[in-house]
C-alpha cells in the first residue's frame, strides 16, 4: 500500500492522521460514559474487523495478515501499550500533568529519528519540536503550569510510559519498512482483545446510552481510532519522521478549536498563542520540505521548451 508513494506523499499522508487525532475530543465527549478500556476495545474492534473484511474482498488480502509473531507483538505492543499507560496515568494523576508528560511523545519521535539509517537531526527540527511542545503545553495547562505532587508519583510514570511506548513504536516502525500497511488491521484486533481484558479487570461496563452515542463510536473507530493509525504507518515508514513529529502538536490545537467550534469552550489569548507557536514550529521543523518542493517548482518553470 506504501511503497508506491513518495516521501513527501508520505509525509502529507502520515499528517492528515494529525486531523484525525483532534476529533478524539469530539467524538469522546460524543460518547458519553463509556469506560477508556470499553471504548477501546469497541473502537479497535469496528476498525480492525472493518479493515480485515475489506482486506478478505481482495485477492491475497488476508495473506498480508500472516506476519511474524515478533511483528504482532511490536504493532500490538506499540497500540495497545500506549493507551494502557495512557489511561493508566490520567487514573492516577492530574489529567492536566498526565496529558502534557504523554505530550513529548513527538519531541520524543524527532530525537528517536537520528538513531535512524538514513535520517539527519538538524537544529530547525529540534527549534521547531520544541515549539510546538510549548505550545501544547499552554493549551493543555491553560497558562497555569504544572502541580507534579510526588502523591501522583504512579500516574507520572504512567505517562512517561505511554509516551516512549508511542515514540518507540513509531520510529521503529520505520525498520519494518516491509511489513505492509495492511497488517495495523491484524494489531488493531489484537489491541481491542486486550482491552476487553483490561476492561473486564478494572472497569465498570456502561454502554453507550443511545443512537448519538454509538454514532460517536463509530466516528471514533472510523478515524481517530481506526484509518488514523494506518496512515500514520505509512507515514512514519515513507515519510519525513521530523516533520511528522512537529506536526503531531496540531492535534491538541485542533482538537481545542474543534470543541470551541461546537460550544464546548471560548477562544482566549492563551489558545492564540498556543496556535502561532505550534504553526511556527511545524513550518520551521518542515523547512527542508518546503524549500526543497519550491526549489524543484523552479527548476520546472525555468526549464527550456522540449526539455
Amino acid at each position: 500500500m506504501s511503497s508506491s508513494v513518495s516521501r513527501l506523499q508520505a509525509t502529507l499522508i502520515g499528517l492528515t492522521a494529525v486531523l484525525m487525532w483532534s476529533t478524539l475530543g469530539l467524538f469522546g465527549a460524543a460518547s458519553g460514559n463509556v469506560p477508556p478500556f470499553l471504548l477501546n476495545a469497541l473502537c479497535f474492534g469496528i476498525s480492525g474487523a472493518a479493515a480485515t473484511i475489506w482486506l478478505a474482498m481482495r485477492p491475497g488480502g488476508l495473506a498480508l495478515l500472516r506476519q511474524p509473531l515478533k511483528v504482532w507483538a511490536f504493532g500490538t505492543a506499540g497500540l495497545f501499550g500506549f493507551h494502557f499507560f495512557y489511561f493508566t496515568a490520567i487514573r492516577n494523576a492530574p489529567p492536566v500533568d498526565a496529558n502534557l508528560i504523554n505530550y513529548t511523545w513527538p519531541l520524543l519521535i524527532v530525537v528517536f529519528s537520528a538513531l535512524l539509517p538514513g535520517e539527519r537531526l538538524r537544529i530547525h527540527h529540534v527549534i521547531g519540536t520544541l515549539l510546538g511542545l510549548g505550545g501544547a503545553a499552554l493549551l493543555v495547562t491553560k497558562g497555569e503550569g504544572l502541580s507534579l505532587d510526588p502523591a501522583y508519583a504512579l500516574g507520572y510514570l504512567a505517562a512517561v510510559c505511554s509516551c516512549l511506548f508511542w515514540s518507540s513504536y513509531s520510529v521503529l516502525s520505520r525498520r519494518l519498512g516491509a511489513v505492509p500497511t495492511q497488517a495495523v488491521a491484524g494489531f488493531c484486533l489484537a489491541t481491542s482483545a486486550l482491552s476487553i481484558v483490561a476492561h473486564l479487570a478494572l472497569e465498570e461496563t456502561v454502554w453507550p446510552a443511545d443512537a448519538g452515542e454509538w454514532l460517536a463510536v463509530l466516528g471514533l473507530a472510523a478515524f481517530p481510532v481506526g484509518l488514523a493509525f494506518f496512515v500514520w504507518d505509512i507515514g512514519v515508514k515513507r515519510g519525513d519522521i521530523q516533520v511528522l513529529g512537529a506536526g503531531a502538536y496540531a492535534a491538541p490545537l485542533l482538537s481545542t478549536l474543534l470543541l470551541i467550534a461546537f460550544g464546548f469552550g471560548a477562544f482566549t489569548v492563551i489558545i492564540g498563542l498556543a496556535c502561532l507557536m505550534i504553526t511556527l514550529g511545524a513550518i520551521i521543523a518542515a523547512k527542508d520540505m518546503i524549500f526543497r518542493r519550491r526549489s524543484a517548482e523552479r527548476t520546472v518553470a525555468e526549464a527550456p521548451l522540449g526539455e
